[in-house]
Parts: C-alpha cells; sequence; structure tokens
C-alpha cells in the first residue's frame, strides 16, 4: 500500500520532472501544484498513476489534463489571490482544487452530473475551500458575472467570443482552440469594454468540449 509520504514524494517529483521542464517556472505555481493531493482527484482505478505525464480517462469520455499543461495554463492565466475565477469543465475538480491553492474564489461548471458529483466529492474530502461546483452547460450558461480570468479545460473547435464578454476589464481568459490535432492554447486579455488582445501560447491537444459548436464539414 503505497503511503502518504510516498504520495507526497510523487508529486513532488511530478513537479520536479515534468511540470518544471514545460517551461513552467512560477515558484507559486509550482508549489500549489506540489501541495493539491492529485492522487486523490482521479478515480481510484487509476491512483497508482496519478502522477504520470498523461491525461487520465474520466466517467463520460472526458480526461483529467496532464499535470504539464495545468501547470502551463495556471501560469498563464495569472491568477491572483481573491481572484473570482470561472472553471470551466470541473471534471475531478483538480484543477478548481488548484485554484484554489492559489487563492481563487472559483466557480466550476460540469454538464455531466457525474462528473459533477465526483469533482464535489473530492474537493469536499480533500478539505479544499472556495469552490462551488454548479452542473450547468457552459455552451448555454448565462454568465451572472464578469470574471477576472475564465479557463476551458476542453478545446473548442472554433473560438466562440461568448466567453470572452464574461471577462472582467483586466481579466485573462485561457482556452484552447482547434478542430484537430495540433491546437493552440491562447490568452485573451480584456484591454477595455469592447477590446481584447490574444496571444497565443502554445500547441498541444485536449478532449473537445461537449456540445461545443463545430465548423460546417467543407463540401465539394
Amino acid at each position: 500500500m503505497t503511503s502518504a509520504m510516498d504520495f507526497h514524494t510523487a508529486r513532488q517529483q511530478m513537479v520536479d520532472q515534468q511540470v518544471r521542464t514545460w517551461e513552467v517556472l512560477n515558484p507559486v505555481i509550482l508549489a500549489a501544484l506540489a501541495s493539491v493531493p492529485r492522487e486523490q482527484f482521479v478515480p481510484t482505478a487509476f491512483r497508482s498513476s496519478a502522477f504520470a505525464d498523461s491525461a487520465i480517462p474520466l466517467p463520460g469520455g472526458q480526461s483529467m489534463l496532464a499535470p504539464k499543461l495545468v501547470g502551463r495554463l495556471l501560469q498563464a492565466v495569472q491568477v491572483r489571490p481573491g481572484d473570482h475565477v470561472l472553471d470551466v469543465g470541473s471534471g475531478s475538480g483538480y484543477f478548481a482544487a488548484c485554484l484554489s491553492a492559489l487563492g481563487a474564489r472559483v466557480t466550476s461548471l460540469e454538464c455531466n452530473p457525474e462528473l459533477a458529483r465526483f469533482a464535489t466529492s473530492n474537493l469536499h474530502n480533500t478539505g479544499t475551500g472556495g469552490v462551488q461546483v454548479l452542473t450547468a452547460d457552459a455552451t448555454t450558461w448565462e454568465a451572472p458575472e464578469q470574471y477576472d480570468a475564465i479557463i476551458l479545460n476542453a478545446s473548442l473547435p472554433e473560438y466562440d467570443t461568448r466567453y470572452q464578454y464574461w471577462l472582467k476589464p483586466g481579466g485573462r481568459l485561457c482556452l484552447v482552440v482547434g478542430n484537430a490535432e495540433p491546437m493552440s492554447a491562447l490568452l485573451i486579455t480584456r484591454s477595455g469594454p469592447n477590446a481584447w488582445t490574444t496571444t497565443t501560447l502554445f500547441e498541444t491537444w485536449i478532449d473537445p468540449m461537449t456540445h461545443a459548436h463545430r465548423p460546417s464539414p467543407f463540401v465539394f
């Protein structure tokens, strides 16, 4: 049986050998990833591979992002203590727990009721505070307020402007866009009431968002 000390060591190795090597060097991000018990957010059958450099399957055909990708997205979105962050795609609740560890207040959306319950249970069992999980479909949900930061944990086949309007002035939106591999990770910053800037971060691939609009196929 793996001891708590083994898990602590495995988390630190994950940070040093995977996350750091993918250009995640912010010490606050690294400390958060080392502190959140990732092994308690994976399905029981995958607990022994919780720290692997790969996505981990979740119910509903979804998967947890690889640790290095979590770190890269967290570093890009620059969450500050006290920020209200919208986490789209709760999954297992791990990303929301990392945001909480950074001092954020988190609203997390999950359209799959089974996953919403799983995330809520994991957050409760790990004593993670400041996170509200809502069973809701982000593609039809109407945001009741604007957010300091928004992160989409599933890809969009094509960019959807609805999310950028949910940002406060100065707010940051981090997401992955693409209809095939490779996809592009983007950072959208709201620079004014009707102005946004876009920065292309890196290439990757993650699961598409459930119910996201897909571009029409070409007809010849």
